[in-house]
């Protein structure tokens, strides 16, 4: 039975939000899995009378009194909270009493409070934030997008590394593809971290490296070298081509608004579009170098993105990441 652990307390619309998804998560993802819901149990229970038809067999409630703040700093508010839901639930996994964590609360303290907790695979220094990018084919994991603002060249193998057992392990690809995003796809483009990385990605005979990709590469999934699964770039870069990206559905979404008749906009094709670009659909960011499955989701996360991310975390302890990342990873390392 696998156990995913719910910081209930965690999002804009905690506890509201996080109990809601998972209640749907109970009723529509398939697995053998039941949710733990951290957090303070009085404001999870009124959350829980709510949906009266829920398999409370199926639900575990687990006290945490202390809330961290979205604006409060990750390591002191961790120091000085530690019955809050981060760290409780985060507890849960590393004592083994839960297979997953998930939260769409301060996300520096999550990231430290995995890295601490449930620490790092051997020859990684730092965890990366992997984000699914919609493309017109399937989505492309991108890393870093935003727990390293710099990074070396070494590092950014790592990143490949960790995007690679992600994408086969998870996403469902035999074969993950690799690209270093980049300036331009020539060789010599790019500062000194990204020409270094380029010449370790191509000499690293376990990686399926297609070169230096561009954003425009991106939204096809594809550049003039083939496809790729992954794309490997610093936290500082990733951030903000994650938060354009998120723009972009906005956007379209204001124009389609703006020029189409009102029976186009109720069409079902449509609503699938809409669908597609959402960022709920994909449920959260995986936290990966952490032994442990850790899903970020966004501050903003409805019903629907905790009910995705449900879904991302049963897939990832099902399919056993983190121990084909722990017998890769720690006889002999990886060079980051």
């Amino acid at each position: 039975m696998i156990r995913i652990a719910i910081d209930a307390m965690g999002g804009d619309s905690a506890p509201a939000a996080p109990v809601a998804g998972a209640a749907q998560a109970l009723a529509e993802v398939a697995g053998d899995f039941v949710v733990q819901l951290v957090g303070q149990s009085a404001a999870i229970e009124a959350e829980l009378a709510r949906h009266p038809d829920l398999n409370r067999r199926r639900i575990e409630v687990v006290e945490a009194p202390d809330v961290v703040g979205m604006g409060e700093k990750p390591l002191q508010a961790l120091r000085s909270k530690k019955q809050s839901s981060i760290a409780v639930g985060l507890g849960l996994q590393k004592t083994g009493q839960s297979d997953a964590f998930i939260s769409a609360g301060n996300t520096g303290a999550v990231m430290a409070g995995a890295t601490l907790m449930l620490r790092l695979y051997p020859g990684f220094e730092r965890p990366a934030i992997g984000t699914p990018f919609p493309t017109s084919g399937e989505p492309v994991l991108v890393l870093d997008a935003g727990a390293n603002v710099d990074c070396t060249a070494e590092e950014l193998v790592g990143f490949a590394h960790l995007g690679v057992h992600y994408a086969r392990d998870v996403l469902g690809r035999p074969e993950p593809a690799v690209g270093l995003l980049n300036i331009g796809e020539e060789t010599e483009k790019g500062n000194a971290a990204a020409k270094e990385a380029h010449r370790l990605l191509t000499a690293d005979a376990a990686l399926r490296f297609v070169g230096n990709v561009e954003g425009r590469d991106i939204l096809a999934g594809r550049c003039e070298r083939g496809s790729f699964d992954v794309v490997v770039c610093d936290g500082f870069v990733g951030n903000i081509l994650l938060k354009f990206y998120e723009s972009i559905g906005k956007l379209v979404n204001t124009l389609v608004e703006k020029e189409l008749p009102a029976e186009v906009l109720k069409s079902e094709g449509l609503r699938r579009i809409w669908r597609y670009l959402d960022y709920a659909q994909y449920g959260g960011a995986p936290l990966l170098g952490v032994r442990g499955v850790c899903i970020i989701g966004h501050g903003r996360s409805s019903p629907h993105a905790f009910r995705a991310a449900v879904r991302v975390a049963h897939e990832a302890a099902s399919h056993h990441l983190v121990q084909h990342m722990s017998s890769e990873f720690q006889p002999r390392g990886v060079e980051a």
